[in-house]
């Protein structure tokens, strides 16, 4: 464990680094480890549904209970949310979360692999008209969500329930194996992933893939050191990553927040917004900071009806006073 500093970090759009400069670990808990996560991506595979939902229920059940550290986070994190619930309330939604999220990983891994996967996403006329009309405009669009719901499930529903061709800017997994597995999958279904911190053309790659009229998705509810611009999320300051918005308001691309929900065994619910874009008039800035409220206040709405589907395993409100980038 290296001591906590206070670092000068310089402003680059998720670009390299100084090398004595590390990230949070956010990903390191009970069921991203490389070992349960490639036991999950050949098992699942094999294995019926109903049997991989035991599976998954018995391994959530276990890490709630032998990975104390993750399990207190997640209480911590949904307090905001239930005020006045107590510990042993916060701890039964905690397991929820934990179910959740294995349910998600049973039905993303099995949809890879289903020919007629388009079928297993639900969503509106509105939606489906938002998507091909952002498409026609020939501008690109920047898909931001939260770490909520099947993100990785909206890869499946851009590319081959709506022919969208889909660029994914991701940071690199805490764990070599977890990260080479979550890459292969993307590479598979035809997926360009542009992995933060690795280049410094990182904003270039951006910039080019919208310029193609690339859709490029990107999770915003974490930053990264001063890559950040604030918020408020359920009552308390947060900050939400800046790059996507600067990157809105440098290249005329649309913002639209998205989201996929689990509705049923296999069965995804996505849903997006009306796209948020910058306005004559208005600063760079200032539009900045509306459009980043904006955003977090339709995740809030989405996170209050499915809470369970809020994947922070990190204490997320500590988070938000580091000022560096530095390990836990």
């Amino acid at each position: 464990m290296l001591p906590r500093r206070v670092l000068q970090v310089p402003r680059t759009a998720l670009g390299t680094p100084p090398s004595d400069v590390y990230p949070r670990r956010w990903t390191l808990h009970g069921l991203n480890n490389g070992l349960i996560f490639r036991l999950t991506y050949h098992g699942v595979r094999r294995l019926p549904r109903a049997v991989s939902y035991a599976i998954g229920n018995l391994g959530a059940s276990l890490v709630a209970r032998l990975s104390p550290r993750s399990t207190a986070a997640i209480v911590d994190n949904l307090r905001p949310i239930f005020p006045g619930q107590s510990k042993e309330a916060l701890a039964r939604r905690a397991l929820d979360t934990y179910r959740s999220y294995t349910r998600d990983a049973v039905d993303f891994i099995r949809a890879l692999d289903d020919a007629d996967v388009e079928h297993a996403f639900e969503f509106s006329e509105e939606t489906f008209q938002r998507a091909m009309g952002l498409q026609a405009r020939g501008r690109g669009a920047i898909l931001v969500t939260a770490h909520f719901g099947n993100w990785e499930a909206g890869s499946l529903l851009m590319t081959r329930a709506l022919h969208v061709p889909l660029t994914v800017v991701a940071m690199r997994e805490a764990d070599d194996t977890v990260n080479r597995i979550r890459n292969e999958i993307r590479a598979r279904i035809g997926i360009d992933t542009i992995e933060v911190r690795q280049s410094l053309d990182t904003a270039l790659r951006i910039r080019r893939a919208l310029a193609q009229n690339r859709f490029v998705a990107l999770l915003i509810d974490r930053h990264m050191g001063r890559d950040r611009v604030p918020v408020t999320l359920f009552g308390r300051s947060a900050w939400f990553l800046r790059t996507p918005l600067l990157m809105a308001a440098l290249t005329g691309a649309p913002i639209v927040v998205t989201s996929i929900e689990r509705c049923g065994p296999g069965r995804f619910f996505a849903t997006m917004s009306g796209p948020i874009e910058m306005l004559p008039g208005v600063s760079k800035d200032e539009w900045i900071l509306d459009a980043a409220q904006q955003i977090a206040d339709e995740i809030a709405a989405r996170v209050r009806k499915r809470p369970e589907c809020w994947y922070h395993f990190y204490r997320y409100w500590d988070a938000q006073r580091d000022d560096y980038r530095g390990l836990e």
